[in-house]
C-alpha cells in the first residue's frame, strides 16, 4: 500500500495557467526587464512631445484666445478648416506640396537604392569605404549649414554662377527666379541624403544568401542578372517598409529648409503647407487657423499611410 497522497480528482484550485495572457507577459517582462527599462524613455518622449499636444489639437475648432484659455475659448467648428479651402493659397500650397513630395518620391528615393547596387558590385574595398565616406558626409551637416554654403553658390556672384560665365553664358539669380527652386530643392536633398539612406540596403544586401548568386552564376547568369534576380528580390521587404514609410509623410515636405531658402519671389513654387503654417501660427498669432492647417495635413498623411500599408499587403510586406 502506497503512503503517497492521492491527488484528488477536477482542476486544480490554486494552479497557474501558464498559457494565460498575464503569465506569459509577466514572464517575458521578468525575462526581459532590461530591454524594457530601455524603452521607457522612448515611450516618454512619444507620450510627452507627440501624443501629449494632440490634447491642443481642440482649438482648431475653437477661436482660441489666450486670455480666455483653451478650454473656455468658443467653438467655432469647422470655420477655420472652411476658411483655408477656400482662401487665395490653397491650391498653391497644395500643388506645391504635392510635388515637392512626389519630385522626392520619383527622383531621391530610388538614388539611395541605385547607390547602394552600385557599392555593392565594387570589389575594391578601399574605393568602397572612400565612396561611402563621400557620400556619407553631406548627411552630418546641418540644414543650416547647407542652405548657406548654397545660398554662396548660387548667388549671382557665387562659385555656379562663375563657372557659367567663364563659358561665356549669362548669369542668373537662381535663388531669386521661382522656376529654378524645386530642381535645386531636390538637387540638394539627394546630394545630402542619398549616402545615408544606401546604409540600409547595403546593410539588407549583406543578409542575402550566398548560395543564391552561386545559383545563379551556375545557370549562366551574369552580373546585372545577379543583381535582377537575386540583389533586388532579396531586398525588396526592405525597400517596400521603407516606400510606405516615405508614403506615410508625402505631405511633410522638408519646412526648414524651405523656409532658409526661399523668399517672396519665389512663393510661386517654394511655399507649402509647413511653410504657411509657419508663418500664420508663429510670425500672425493665429493659432486654431494654423492648428487647423495642421491638422489637415496630419489626417491626409494619415489617409496615405493606411492606403499604402493597405496596397502593400499584396506582397506580404506590410507594416501591421
Amino acid at each position: 500500500m502506497s503512503l503517497m497522497p492521492r491527488r484528488k480528482s477536477g482542476p486544480p484550485v490554486t494552479g497557474v495557467d501558464k498559457n494565460a495572457f498575464s503569465y506569459r507577459a509577466f514572464r517575458d517582462l521578468k525575462l526581459n526587464k532590461y530591454i524594457y527599462v530601455m524603452l521607457v524613455p522612448v515611450i516618454a518622449y512619444y507620450v510627452v512631445f507627440l501624443y501629449g499636444p494632440m490634447y491642443g489639437l481642440q482649438i482648431a475648432f475653437k477661436d482660441y484666445s489666450a486670455g480666455a484659455g483653451m478650454w473656455n475659448s468658443p467653438w467655432v467648428g469647422f470655420k477655420h478648416f472652411e476658411s483655408f479651402f477656400e482662401s487665395y493659397y490653397f491650391w498653391r500650397l497644395l500643388r506645391n506640396t504635392v510635388l515637392l513630395s512626389l519630385y522626392e518620391l520619383v527622383f531621391a528615393f530610388p538614388a539611395s537604392i541605385i547607390l547602394a547596387l552600385l557599392l555593392n558590385e565594387l570589389r575594391s574595398n578601399r574605393f568602397k569605404r572612400t565612396v561611402q565616406t563621400v557620400t556619407y558626409m553631406p548627411h552630418f551637416i546641418s540644414i543650416v549649414v547647407i542652405s548657406g554654403m548654397l545660398v554662396d553658390f548660387l548667388s549671382r556672384d557665387g562659385l555656379i554662377n562663375n563657372v557659367i560665365a567663364m563659358f561665356g553664358f549669362e548669369r542668373t539669380a537662381f535663388l531669386g527666379e521661382a522656376g529654378w527652386f524645386r530642381s535645386i530643392y531636390i538637387s540638394s536633398n539627394i546630394w545630402q541624403s542619398v549616402g545615408w539612406g544606401s546604409i540600409i540596403y547595403l546593410s539588407a544586401m549583406s543578409s542575402i544568401d550566398p548560395s543564391l548568386y552561386e545559383a545563379a552564376r551556375v545557370d549562366g547568369a551574369n552580373r546585372w542578372k545577379q543583381t535582377l534576380h537575386v540583389t533586388i528580390p532579396g531586398i525588396m521587404p526592405t525597400i517596400v517598409i521603407l516606400l510606405i514609410l516615405q508614403i506615410g509623410s508625402f505631405m511633410t515636405v522638408g519646412t526648414e529648409k524651405i523656409l532658409l531658402l526661399y523668399n517672396p519671389t519665389t512663393y510661386e513654387t517654394a511655399d507649402v503647407i509647413g511653410t504657411f503654417l509657419y508663418r500664420k501660427g508663429i510670425l500672425e498669432a493665429d493659432y486654431s487657423y494654423s492648428a487647423a492647417v495642421g491638422l489637415f495635413n496630419s489626417v491626409i498623411n494619415f489617409a496615405l499611410l493606411v492606403l499604402a500599408n493597405a496596397a502593400s499587403k499584396k506582397s506580404g510586406n506590410n507594416l501591421w
